[in-house]
Order: structure tokens, then C-alpha cells, then sequence
């Protein structure tokens, strides 16, 4: 009596597909780079191209699931190797890669790493980081594990180079983990959510941090509702519990993830155990997570403890102009400015509040969002940036596969007596949202503080200009501070400096600035393109901004 090979499910044929479909994109441009002085990285592109197009052809065709299964590997070897040409077509990074790097150096030199100003690695395209003080931001801020990965790979080369081989590397390491913990059907999943489309290789070359962060969170998120199943974490539960606190030490963004899924742990685990044992069980997790993150910060905690403290909560304090792709737009492009700013950090925290308590009253419904909830609040905060969404997705792929609804069906949940009816809490859920919903719309709604007019402009040639004369008048009640940028898109510029005007603006009061573009002279762009004129306070956080016309002239 013979069988026939279990067929794959079509699914899997699809999945595997666009997985493979996937590593088209951005690989065009990196084997033109590579053709003209790369030729070997440039072979292994034209490699690649022959593989997905062999891998598509068989995704269609093969009849056993277990075949699928080897072309799925065939699939993420493909999408390691491209990872990694790109990696040594462009390796030079990003101001996060340099700062990495740099501190580093200074560690292996035994020099301070945190509140050390390195001013000479930007300029040059290398983005900078401007404050609502008028300055920008030339330290190091972020924990220190990617530091100490980074400092046995200095002799790579100069510039961001080694931290850009740690993020790429931890990067192909996190790939590889999630598709090996993967259910086999999936595992292409891992593929294009990690290394497919171009976009975290991309984050992985520019060395970012985050991408080490998210490597290691990989292995925690994994069947997470499991951990501690049976009020035992065993080896592999401690290992996991240990990764957590590597990934906090890694970047901050784990800080806001972390709570959501202890939180999730300890509803799990008295639904099973009770509340004495659930709490024992989380209690090892934290306690493991953070004797690591410890053990990794402790030579920074004895050496420069105050500076150590100030710099891995930079983020949360440097004061940053607001950038992103979020509710701060309302303010940067659609109006002319807040005079509130500082509430869109209030209703980022207080969303980030809202949203764990909702998450702890229906973790039944929640449950499965536990690695998406917490990035919900930047939506709101004033450094909004989708890489805060983008960088943590796969982590998004392993819950939605490894944790669904049914981890959570007998999870605990708190019911006080007034939340025994449906629209009692629906209303609770509108309670616990609209603070952070008004803070945010108290923000966009403010008026910009300063009133500002062009009032002449002297050029350097017909399409540049050496000199800004501006009326600004203060409408608070307060000093204000003003800093002086031009923009002509998303993001700022460097700041212009003040040729004449004081430094603080008395509350109503009308002065006039004479400022001065950073490099001497600011292009104009061609018609059509807005120039806005942006000005910054630190005291209270305001932006003003006013659109500018300046025609080329001849």
C-alpha cells in the first residue's frame, strides 16, 4: 500500500513566495553600487537574483510540504547573503553607528563614555540632532551593551563601520532565531518581516542599537504567555528572562515593551496558578532580567554613575525639536506652531499609561497585541518617528504566530464590581484613553508664541541668500528665548545664527534679528518648494513658523 507526500498547504506556497518576492526590493540599487568597484559582492547580487528566481519557480511547483520546508531555508540563505553584500557595499553608518563606535573607542581607551561631547563626528552628511536650546545633541545616549559588542571589532575601521557590523550582524542572528523558533509553515514569515523589503537591513548598515535590542527581545516574545507555564522557568525560561535584560541594555526601547509582557506573564500564570505563584513567577523573570542588566552596566554605574544615569535617559530629556511622522505634523506642517509643545510628551506618557492599564483590564482581548500596544504612544510623542514602529515588527510576526487569543482564554483579569457591565467598561476604556487624547489635542491646538515677518534679505548671488532680517514679536505673557532655522521640508535644519538681536525677547515685545544661514549662504530651492521660517524655545517648549518667499531672482 503506498502514499502519496503530504501536498503543502497553498498558504505556505504563498507565504513562501512573498518572502522570496520580498528580496527584490533595494537590490537593484546595491548591485549597481557594487558593479563598479565591488565586482565580487556584485557576482554574489547576480547569485542571488538566480536563486529567488529558482526559489519562485519551485514555491509553485513542489509537491511535498517537506520540500517547501529546504526551500524555505534556500529562501533565508538568500536573504542572509544579500543582507551582507549590502552590508560591505555600505558599511559607513549613521550618527548613531559613529557615536557607537566612538564610544567604544573612549571605553577601550578607558576614557568616560556617557556626557562627552564628540562634536567632530557630524557635519559631512552625518545627521545632527538639534534641541529646542539651540544646540544639538554631540553625546552619547543610549545603554552600553552596543559599546561593548562593538569594542572587539575597532579594527574593522574608522568611522561607524564596527558598530554597523554589530547591528547587521545581530540583525542576521535575530533572523535566524525567529525562524528556527518558528512553526515550520511560517518560517518564511521570519524571512520578509526581518530581511525582506530592504527596510531593517537598512536600520542594521546604519547602525542603529535598536536592531541589537530587537535581536535579543526576539527569543523573549517567542510563545511568551508560556513562560513559567507550571510555575517553573527552568533553563530556557531563565535564558529568556536573561535576553530581556541584554535587550534593555541595549536601547531603551525594550523599557516600554518589558512591562506589557510581565504584566501579560503574571495575568497568565494566576489564571493557572493563582496570584501568590504568578507573582513568584514574574518576580524570577524581572529578577533575572535584571541582575543582566546589571551585570552590563555595572563598570559604567562605578565609573561615571551621574553621567552614566543622565546619558541612558537622554532621550527621555535632551529635548529634541519635534520630528516624526505623527500627531507633532499637526504643528510642524499643517499650523504655524504651539505655544504647548510640552504637552505632547504628557499625552505620549499618558497614552503609554492608558494603554497598560486597558491592557491588564481585558488582557483576554489584548493579550495578542502585548508587542504593538507599547508603541502606540509614540504616536504622540514629539520624536514620533516610524522607526520606533518599524524597527520592533518582527516582533509583531512572533506574537500574532506564538501567542494567539487562546494563550489568553483563561488568563486573570481584574473585575471590580463597576465593571461588571459592558458599557461600564467601555467606558473605563474612554477614561483611561482621553487624557492622553486631550493632552495631544491641547498640544496641536496652541497658537505659536512669536509673530515673525521678513522684512528684507540680502543675497550673495540670485539664487542664494547671506542675510535674514526678520520682526519677530513676542504674544506671551512670558520671555521667550527664540532659535532660528530655515526649512524648506520634513525634518530641520542647523540652526542660523544671530548677527544682531537679543538673546530673550521680553514678554509683548518687538524686536528685529539679523540672522545668518550656518554655512554662510542658503541655497534657494526651486520654485514651488515652501521655505518656512521655524523658531524654537526651550522655556516653556514653543515652535513659531512662518512661510518665507524668496523668488530666485535673474
Amino acid at each position: 500500500m503506498s502514499f502519496a507526500p503530504e501536498p503543502p498547504a497553498q498558504w505556505h506556497r504563498v507565504l513562501t513566495l512573498l518572502a522570496d518576492i520580498s528580496l527584490f526590493v533595494g537590490t537593484r540599487a546595491i548591485w549597481t553600487q557594487a558593479a563598479g568597484h565591488r565586482l565580487v559582492v556584485a557576482a554574489a547580487i547576480s547569485v542571488c537574483y538566480a536563486s529567488i528566481l529558482v526559489c519562485g519557480v519551485l514555491a509553485l511547483v513542489v509537491r511535498r510540504a517537506r520540500t517547501l520546508a529546504r526551500l524555505d531555508l534556500c529562501v533565508l540563505v538568500t536573504a542572509v547573503t544579500l543582507t551582507l553584500c549590502a552590508w560591505a557595499v555600505n558599511h559607513q553608518g549613521s550618527d548613531e553607528a559613529l557615536l557607537t563606535s566612538q564610544a567604544a573607542r573612549e571605553l577601550v581607551a578607558g576614557h568616560p563614555v556617557y556626557g562627552q561631547p564628540w562634536p567632530w563626528l557630524f557635519g559631512h552628511g552625518v545627521a545632527l540632532t538639534p534641541t529646542v536650546t539651540g544646540g544639538y545633541d554631540f553625546t552619547y545616549g543610549y545603554p552600553p551593551l552596543a559599546p561593548l559588542l562593538t569594542a572587539p571589532l575597532l579594527w574593522l575601521g574608522h568611522g561607524g563601520t564596527p558598530a554597523t557590523a554589530v547591528s547587521t550582524a545581530a540583525l542576521v542572528a535575530g533572523t535566524v532565531t525567529l525562524w528556527r523558533m518558528l512553526p515550520t509553515p511560517w518560517r518564511s514569515a521570519a524571512t520578509m518581516a526581518c530581511l525582506g523589503f530592504g527596510f531593517l537591513p537598512s536600520y542594521g548598515r546604519l547602525g542603529y542599537p535598536a536592531i541589537v535590542a530587537l535581536a535579543l527581545l526576539v527569543p523573549v516574545v517567542v510563545r511568551w504567555p508560556r513562560l513559567g507555564r507550571g510555575g517553573r522557568l527552568g533553563a530556557g525560561g531563565l535564558a529568556r528572562a536573561a535576553c530581556l535584560g541584554a535587550a534593555c541594555a541595549a536601547q531603551q526601547l525594550p523599557w516600554f515593551v518589558a512591562p506589557f509582557l510581565l504584566a501579560g506573564i503574571y495575568a497568565v500564570r494566576r489564571g493557572e496558578l493563582g496570584s501568590r505563584a504568578a507573582a513568584l513567577v514574574v518576580a524570577r523573570i524581572a529578577g533575572a532580567a535584571a541582575v543582566v542588566w546589571l551585570l552590563v552596566n555595572t563598570y559604567f554605574v562605578v565609573s561615571e554613575p551621574g553621567t552614566w544615569i543622565r546619558g541612558i535617559a537622554l532621550p527621555l530629556t535632551q529635548g529634541a525639536v519635534i520630528h516624526g511622522q505623527g500627531a507633532v505634523g499637526i504643528s510642524l506642517y499643517f499650523t504655524d506652531g504651539s505655544d504647548r509643545l510640552d504637552w505632547y510628551s504628557r499625552a505620549s506618557v499618558l497614552l503609554a499609561a492608558g494603554l497598560l492599564a486597558l491592557f491588564v483590564l481585558f488582557v483576554r482581548r489584548l493579550g495578542p497585541a502585548a508587542t504593538v500596544l507599547p508603541w502606540c504612544a509614540f504616536f504622540l510623542a514629539t520624536r514620533s518617528q516610524d522607526g520606533y514602529y518599524l524597527m520592533m515588527t518582527p516582533l509583531w510576526l512572533a506574537a500574532a504566530v506564538t501567542a494567539p487569543a487562546s494563550e489568553f482564554a483563561a488568563a486573570w483579569q481584574p473585575r471590580p464590581r463597576m465593571l461588571c457591565r459592558q458599557g461600564a467598561r467601555v467606558a473605563a476604556a474612554a477614561l483611561l484613553l482621553l487624557p492622553a487624547l486631550g493632552s495631544a489635542a491641547w498640544a496641536a491646538s496652541g497658537t505659536p508664541p512669536l509673530r515673525m515677518t521678513v522684512t528684507s534679505a540680502l543675497r550673495a548671488t540670485p539664487a542664494s541668500v547671506r542675510r535674514l532680517t526678520v520682526r519677530v514679536t513676542n504674544t506671551e505673557g512670558v520671555a521667550l528665548a527664540p532659535h532660528f532655522t530655515l526649512t524648506t521640508g520634513q525634518g530641520m535644519k542647523p540652526y542660523w545664527t544671530v548677527v544682531r538681536g537679543p538673546a530673550t525677547l521680553p514678554a509683548h515685545a518687538t524686536a528685529r534679528y539679523e540672522l545668518r544661514p550656518p554655512r554662510g549662504r542658503f541655497v534657494l530651492p526651486r520654485a514651488g518648494v515652501r521655505i518656512r521660517l521655524r523658531a524654537f524655545t526651550a522655556a516653556p517648549q514653543t515652535l513659531s513658523s512662518a512661510d518665507v518667499r524668496l523668488p530666485r531672482s535673474g
